[in-house]
């Protein structure tokens, strides 16, 4: 894998290679031995959708899925599929099937806490991964730097807005869902790039909205109810990711806006680099999935043997009033210029991104 700004990450990520290979391909039974409390070591995930983006099954199912085998531990995967009900009862039956280890993505705090607490209540070691958990239980919370990804948004869209020479320009700001607490941080960092744009007079503060549970289909309508509230004057969106960022697009195709409006995301779908290559989307966040899901698992591992390990940093839950052991990981802004550093790096492949009439682009843009 190709070195260079991608290879950035937090000081505390810890080293899979560590760990002891073994090598079965079966999920549930691979691994043997226990945690020192005469259990077999077995790791829970519950991950929360596969709607709001791509990556949790394209990319964090899969990298977990091979730290846990190269290690040698048995290993449970579940999608809430943004149920809550649903996601409770996963986390009751990995409980009941003897997971000694649940990591969970929770779809809101309070449901998250439920489940977190009951696992604690049980003697099952917890992570929060991905998002905090707010008065949450977890041993650890591993994740990116949240407020530096809204940054990176902002300063992507004060980036496109300069160099199309906008001039106060009306933005609009299409929030994640309100009960995900790194949607909070997303724009956290995001109006303190922007607030004092709008403070100076440079820019004009547009619509701002959250969308619930990061809907694609509810982040359409509501930007195309916003779009008409302006009476069509929105002149750059913060978007928060890549398929709320589509959601607009696709409202601004139909009124032949698109790449005239800068629209930012996050993730670095296909799909959001492909809306990059073709000058839809301004830019996008790069988060280095591996990085993140072999920095859980290490975590994970140790504890399912009754390890644990120790981290560099810590994130304080202002529910809990808690300093959670943490690892945040470094994102990475990504423009049209470096599209070609997520492909290098094995996030995305050539063959996914450059199809069809997307092929040409690729090339303009140092894709081989």
């Amino acid at each position: 894998m190709r070195k260079g700004i991608l290879s950035i990450a937090a000081a505390s990520i810890l080293a899979l290679g560590s760990l002891a290979a073994c090598g079965d391909d079966s999920g549930s039974d691979t691994g043997s031995g226990d945690n020192g409390g005469g259990k077999t070591p077995k790791i829970g995930v519950i991950l929360p959708d596969s709607a709001s983006s791509d990556r949790w099954e394209t990319a964090d199912r899969k990298y977990l899925e091979e730290a846990f085998k190269a290690a040698g531990v048995q290993f449970d995967i579940q999608n809430a599929q943004g149920d809550k009900n649903t996601f409770q009862t996963l986390a009751d039956q990995m409980i009941t099937n003897g997971a000694t280890v649940l990591m969970i993505v929770n779809l809101d705090s309070g449901t998250g806490k439920a489940v977190l607490d009951k696992a604690k209540s049980q003697g099952v070691a917890t992570i929060d991964y991905d998002r905090l958990t707010l008065g949450g239980s977890a041993e650890y919370y591993v994740s990116f730097d949240n407020v530096a990804v809204g940054k990176l948004q902002g300063e992507g869209l004060v980036n496109c807005l300069t160099t199309m020479n906008a001039q106060k320009p009306v933005v609009a700001e299409l929030n994640g869902s309100q009960t995900d607490n790194n949607a909070t941080l997303f724009k956290q960092g995001y109006d303190s790039v922007l607030q004092p744009k709008y403070d100076a007079g440079d820019y004009q503060k547009g619509p701002d909205q959250w969308v619930p549970d990061w809907n694609n289909t509810q982040a359409g309508t509501i930007f195309e109810q916003m779009l008409t509230q302006t009476g069509g004057k929105i002149n750059g969106v913060l978007a928060a990711n890549d398929g709320l960022g589509n959601a607009v697009i696709s409202i601004l195709k139909k009124n032949k806006l698109n790449g005239k409006v800068p629209v930012t995301g996050q993730d670095a779908t296909v799909q959001g680099l492909q809306n990059i290559l073709a000058g839809d989307q301004c830019m996008t966040v790069y988060k280095a999935i591996k990085k993140e899901a072999d920095a859980a698992a290490e975590l994970a591992i140790g504890l399912a043997k009754g390890e644990k390990k120790a981290t560099s940093q810590t994130v304080k839950d202002p529910e809990g009033g808690r300093d959670v052991p943490s690892v945040l990981l470094t994102p990475v802004a990504i423009t049209k210029d470096n599209v070609k550093d997520v492909v290098a790096d094995g996030f995305v492949t050539k063959e996914e991104l450059c199809t069809g009439s997307f092929a040409a682009a690729c090339t303009q843009a140092g894709i081989s």
